[in-house]
C-alpha cells in the first residue's frame, strides 16, 4: 500500500485583499486562505481589535469611502511583495420589504456597500494588480435571479456582476482574471439572525427554513461556509487560470 503525498498548498504565496472581513464568510476566507499559504490584508469597518494568522495585517476601512478604500489598497500593495488576489466580500442584506414599501434611502444604502464599494476595490485594486492576478467579487444567487422582496439587494448583486464582467473585460488584456462567486443560502450567524426575524411572515423557524431551502436543491443541503471559500480559494488560484468574467454559483445544485 502505498502512501499518498502532503498536498501541496493551493495558494503558496499568495498575497490577498479581503474586504468584509471581520465575520461571516470573509473572516472564515482570511482563516482558510492562510491555512493555504497565502498572507494578506483583512479589510472591514472599525470594530474590535483585529485578530489575524501569522502573515496578515488589519485595517479599518469603509468601503462606501473611496479615499478609504485606496488607501487600504495602498497599505497591501505596498508590502514588498505587493498583492496578487482581491476578494470583495463586504455587503450587507436589508430587510425584507413588499414592493410598495420599498425604501429608497435604504436602496442607496444597500447600493453604496454592494455596488459603490465593489467598484472603489476593483478600481483601485486594478491599478496595481500584475499579471496572474486574480480577483473574485462575492456575489449571490441573487445575482442571477430575482426575489419579490429584497429588490435593492437583487440590484445590487446583479450590478456587482456587471462591474466583475466588465473589470474581466477591462483587466484581461493585462493578465488579471476577474470573477464572481454566488453563494445560495449559508448558514451564517447573520442568515440566521434574518430567518428569525422573517419567522413572523414565513411561519418558519430557522431550522426549518433552512430545511426548506435545502429541499431546492440537487443535493439536498444548502452550501455551507466552507464550500464558498473553497470556491473562491480554487477561483484566486493558478488552477483557475483560464477562467475569467464568469459566475461560479456554489448553491448546492439550486433547482
Amino acid at each position: 500500500m502505498t502512501t499518498a503525498a502532503p498536498e501541496a498548498p493551493l495558494l503558496p504565496g499568495r498575497r490577498v485583499l479581503v474586504t468584509g472581513a471581520r465575520r461571516g464568510l470573509g473572516a472564515a476566507m482570511v482563516e482558510t486562505f492562510a491555512a493555504m499559504g497565502a498572507g494578506g490584508v483583512a479589510v472591514d469597518l472599525p470594530g474590535t481589535p483585529w485578530t489575524l494568522p501569522a502573515g496578515w495585517t488589519g485595517v479599518d476601512a469603509d468601503v462606501t469611502d473611496e479615499a478609504q478604500v485606496a488607501g487600504a489598497v495602498a497599505h497591501a500593495a505596498g508590502h514588498p511583495d505587493g498583492i496578487d488576489g482581491v476578494v470583495a466580500a463586504a455587503g450587507v442584506v436589508p430587510t425584507w420589504q413588499e414592493p410598495g414599501d420599498l425604501d429608497l434611502d435604504d436602496l442607496d444604502r444597500v447600493l453604496s456597500v454592494n455596488v459603490r464599494g465593489v467598484a472603489a476595490v476593483l478600481k483601485h485594486a486594478g491599478a496595481v494588480l500584475r499579471p496572474g492576478s486574480s480577483v473574485v467579487v462575492v456575489g449571490s444567487l441573487n445575482s442571477w435571479r430575482g426575489d419579490p422582496r429584497i429588490w435593492s439587494y437583487v440590484a445590487s448583486k446583479h450590478a456587482a456582476l456587471g462591474l466583475a464582467r466588465s473589470a474581466a473585460a477591462a483587466l484581461g488584456p493585462d493578465g488579471v482574471r476577474i470573477n464572481c462567486v454566488a453563494p445560495g443560502p449559508v448558514a451564517t450567524d447573520a442568515l440566521l439572525d434574518r430567518m428569525r426575524s422573517r419567522a413572523g411572515s414565513t411561519g418558519l423557524s430557522p431550522e426549518q427554513a433552512l430545511a426548506a431551502a435545502a429541499d431546492q436543491t440537487a443535493l439536498r443541503r444548502t452550501a455551507t461556509t466552507a464550500d464558498v471559500v473553497n470556491a473562491t480559494a480554487f477561483l484566486l488560484s493558478d488552477l483557475a487560470a483560464g477562467i475569467t468574467g464568469q459566475l461560479l454559483p456554489v448553491d448546492g445544485g439550486l433547482l
